[in-house]
């Protein structure tokens, strides 16, 4: 036998070359067994002696057959061993060996013959523990059928992260062959952001060796590439025994339906959210333009990227629908965009009055009274919903790509029109997004119509309750005369507040303020009575109590209102006020050098009550003074206390202005709130010089002798003077 030495320099060569060793024939503990021709060993393992147990000295040189097998066995050993070497054919199967401590094992040969260059014969066994060796292929064969047969994606890659391994359900995944994986890399064969993030996760898991789990990613595939899937990605880093890394296994579940079983359930509970944000928002007031904005706020940004809210000009006129000939005539009343962007130049401000061609969306709403959606706009398509050349132009450049418009229907009639578009929301509208627009409409149309007939309403009112007031003089002898009125705010109905200026006999001039209480054109229409059984009263020169006396029986009989009232008679001959208070707020006397000072009247009760008599007081009022009558308005807020109020009132009057006029306007500037909910009526006058010395006549001097009466069985209260 024959068996050259290898030289020192090719070892080093090899070496150089080779690559790392696998770990799998180590596993399986693979011996190797050198025969020569009669069967005797000539080379034994390392391995033959932990598999077999007998060393190198022990087993070199002696029989196999003997030395490894039991006397049964060795006949048929010896018959194969002798084929082998006759016809050169391998041979394998399992034996029962004897191992050197006695007990017997199977063990799993190959057996195959080798020739020298001298021509001589060899045998070469190679031996490995047959239930190791099962073992091994057991797993293998799960391995094989899990992989090959498992729902979920499987895929093994190096460490460079290709691809080695792939399964089924993997490439059915990712759309691509099993065979197209092999040498390609991750980012090879998935495009996107989400895959991007996937490869780092599989970096980190690779060198770190800490195992990803359940990793969450969303995108798409070629398998399907115009939705999103979802995948649960699991990695694990794949080591040999002797902990070297191998590469990676990946694990792919297919988690779409839970994802969009999730995205629907987060979809509906953000309409719900919208829908009670809605219902929460919208209607607050009764103000038309305020309530749409509303709509408009709740809309943008989780609905639409943009929306115009429209409404019929004759619903805003008349309070109805006329569609007459012609196309329809809207008043813009809100916009909102949910960033700054050139479609907002697309769409009529707020107060703009237009029109819309007749296949523009807000045409079709007003006619047919059903909603558009157009999911996809084209350059056609952006014609249509345009006003015009220009506005397609700017939807087009800001990246409008789908719209909606929405009827505002309320009690069975429409009255506008609601337009919604997205640009940077890169979802078209949907069925759902529809009929959640639609159901934001219906809810706000409702409130906009109310606030519609609220206007219409209260301009009655008011154009009633001024109709009513009377125009003043700026002179009376003796006085100076300024007053105001203002209704309450345009979400608050017009109360019953009223001032009157009544000239009398003798250069004498009675002053009333009075306030009925509740609102609307009923109370108007109160005010308007009162105010004249107030005058016909007042030609019957009769004291202020006597008039509150009548005045309160008159109320009666309009029952349920009630109301406040001051009445004054000024006699500029004798410098002398007689005033009577049923229920109202006291006046305020401002006296030159003097802090201002409210009255200090028998209050009364209010026009109404009956019952209970009425006081008159007489007070000096000399030129240069002044008296400040007013309703509760001018004070009264919710929040404050009304004494903290009046005392305002009087720290503002503390500052003498020059005229009457004057005083009005400081006042309804520096003590009205701009939403006050409640009318004001003020009435300022300023007592001066009589410019003529005419003598009081007859009548005036019968009212003089009167000075304080009070009505009633009751007798004359004892006269009162503030002086």
């Amino acid at each position: 036998m024959s068996r050259a030495k290898q030289r020192p320099e090719q070892a080093d060569h090899l070496a150089g070359a080779a690559a790392d060793p696998s770990g799998l024939m180590d596993l399986l503990g693979v011996a190797a067994v050198l025969l020569e021709a009669d069967g005797r060993i000539d080379m034994w393992s390392p391995q033959a002696e932990e598999l077999f147990g007998y060393s190198r000295g022990e087993a070199v040189g002696q029989y196999a057959a003997p030395l490894l097998l039991n006397p049964e066995h060795q006949d048929a050993a010896i018959t194969l061993f002798a084929e082998v070497m006759e016809t050169g054919r391998s041979w394998a199967g399992a034996f029962p060996v004897r191992h050197r401590d006695g007990s017997t094992r199977m063990i799993e040969f190959r057996n195959m013959r080798l020739t020298d260059n001298l021509g001589d014969h060899y045998a070469l066994g190679l031996a490995t523990d047959r239930n190791m060796l099962r073992h091994m292929e057991r797993k293998l064969a799960l391995s094989n059928r899990l992989v090959a047969q498992a729902p979920i994606g499987l895929a093994v890659l190096d460490t460079e992260l290709r691809y080695l391994t792939v399964n089924p359900a993997l490439a059915a995944m990712h759309g691509v062959a099993e065979a197209d994986h092999f040498g390609r890399g991750l980012r090879d064969i998935l495009t996107g952001a989400a895959f991007e993030r996937a490869e780092t996760v599989m970096r980190e898991a690779l060198e770190s060796g800490v195992p990803v789990v359940d990793r969450e990613l969303v995108g798409r595939t070629a398998a399907d590439p115009d939705n999103d899937h979802a995948w649960a990605l699991s990695v694990y880093r794949l080591e040999d025994h002797h902990g070297q890394a191998l590469g990676i296994a990946t694990v792919v579940v297919d988690v779409t339906d839970r994802y969009r079983a999730a995205k629907e359930a987060e979809h509906a509970q953000q309409r719900l959210r919208l829908m009670a944000n809605g219902s929460a928002r919208i209607g607050t007031t009764l103000e038309v333009e305020r309530t749409a904005q509303e709509l408009a706020d709740v809309v943008v940004p989780d609905l639409a990227d943009m929306v115009s809210v429209d409404l019929l000009d004759s619903v805003l006129r008349t309070g109805r629908t006329d569609l007459e000939e012609g196309p329809a005539l809207f008043r813009a009343l809100a916009v909102k965009t949910a960033y700054p962007t050139d479609a907002a130049q697309a769409i009529v401000p707020p107060g703009r009055l237009t029109t819309y061609h007749a296949d523009h969306p807000a045409s079709h709403c007003i006619r047919t009274l059903r909603p558009l959606l157009i999911t996809h706009l084209d350059s056609e398509e952006l014609s249509r919903v345009a006003a015009d050349t220009e506005a397609a132009r700017l939807l087009a450049r800001a990246g409008v790509h789908t719209d909606m418009a929405v009827p505002l229907i309320a009690r069975g009639q429409v009255i506008g029109v609601m337009g919604l578009a997205r640009a940077r929301n890169p979802l078209p509208f949907d069925e759902d997004d529809l009929t959640l627009a639609c159901e934001l409409a219906s809810s706000a149309a409702l409130s906009i119509d109310n606030a519609v007939l609220h206007q219409h309403i209260r301009d009655t009112a008011e154009t009633l309750q001024r109709s009513l007031l009377p125009r003043l003089p700026p002179r009376r002898p003796g006085l100076e005369i300024a007053a105001r009125y203002r209704p309450a705010q345009a979400f608050h109905e017009v109360g019953g507040d009223w001032y009157d200026v009544i000239p009398l006999s003798g250069d004498r001039t009675a002053l009333a303020v009075g306030d009925v209480m509740g609102s609307g054109i009923p109370a108007a229409t109160t005010m308007g009575r009162l105010r004249t059984a107030t005058s016909t009263l007042a030609d019957l020169d009769l004291d202020p109590a006597r008039i509150l006396t009548h005045l309160d029986k008159i109320t009666h009989g309009l029952d349920p209102y009630i109301a406040t009232c001051v009445y004054a008679v000024y006699d500029p001959h004798r410098a002398q006020l007689h005033v009577a208070s049923a229920g109202h707020l006291p006046p305020v006397l401002l006296r030159a050098g003097k802090r201002p000072e409210l009255l200090d009247l028998p209050t009364g009760i209010p026009l109404g009550v009956g019952g209970v008599p009425f006081e008159t007081t007489t007070i000096d009022l000399v030129p240069g003074d002044r008296l400040v009558l007013y309703t509760d308005g001018l004070v009264e807020t919710r929040s404050d206390p009304i004494d903290e109020r009046l005392d305002d009132l009087l720290a503002l009057l503390a500052s003498p202005d020059r005229t009457a006029e004057e005083t009005c306007d400081r006042l309804l500037r520096e003590l009205r709130h701009p939403a006050g909910h409640d009318d004001v009526a003020l009435l300022v006058v300023c007592a001066q010089p009589l410019t003529t010395a005419a003598a009081p006549s007859a009548p005036a001097a019968e009212h003089a002798g009167a000075r304080t009466r009070a009505t009633g069985p009751a007798p004359p209260p004892t006269p009162r003077s503030g002086s």
